[in-house]
Order: C-alpha cells, then sequence, then structure tokens
C-alpha cells in the first residue's frame, strides 16, 4: 500500500471523481471535447497530485497540494459554467 491510500482526503477525492464523471453523462455531446473534458481532467489530477506528491519530501508534497487546491478551484469553475449553460441545476 502506498502513502496516499492511507490518507482520507484522497479517499474522498476519488469519489468527487467519480461523481464527476457520472455527472458529465448528462452532459450534452457537443461538450464531450470542451467542458466536460475539462472538468473530467481536473478532477482526476486533484488525486493524481495527491498521489504523486506524497512519494516526496514534506516540502514537496506541500507543493503538490497547493496545485491539488487550484485543480479543486478549477472544477468549481467549470461547475459554475456548466450551471450558467444549463446542464446542471446546482454547483455540487
Amino acid at each position: 500500500m502506498f502513502r496516499f491510500e492511507d490518507l482520507k482526503i484522497w479517499q474522498l477525492v476519488i469519489n468527487y471523481a467519480k461523481s464527476t464523471y457520472k455527472l458529465l453523462e448528462k452532459f450534452p455531446k457537443v461538450e464531450t471535447f470542451a467542458l466536460a473534458d475539462q472538468l473530467r481532467r481536473a478532477a482526476v489530477l486533484i488525486s493524481n497530485n495527491i498521489a504523486e506528491g506524497s512519494d516526496g519530501t514534506d516540502k514537496d508534497f506541500s507543493n503538490y497540494l497547493d496545485i491539488t487546491v487550484k485543480s479543486a478551484l478549477e472544477t468549481v469553475n467549470c461547475l459554475h459554467i456548466a450551471k450558467e449553460l444549463g446542464y446542471i441545476k446546482r454547483v455540487y
């Protein structure tokens, strides 16, 4: 088992990515390579950065966590755009 697999936050963001994928199934096909793709990649990057950073020094891990927060903010921004376009009713 790797260090990140024991982290509660990593477990939570895996579920966040899974929920994001399920939500994107409802998006129109026109969004497959645009907003949906961006949202999908950002959601996956959250857990990827936690996993990747967990193998380094505390300073490295801190830097990866900073990137993780930015990816999370990116997903929130994409969800706001999706709401404005009428793809979702609320930002989760």
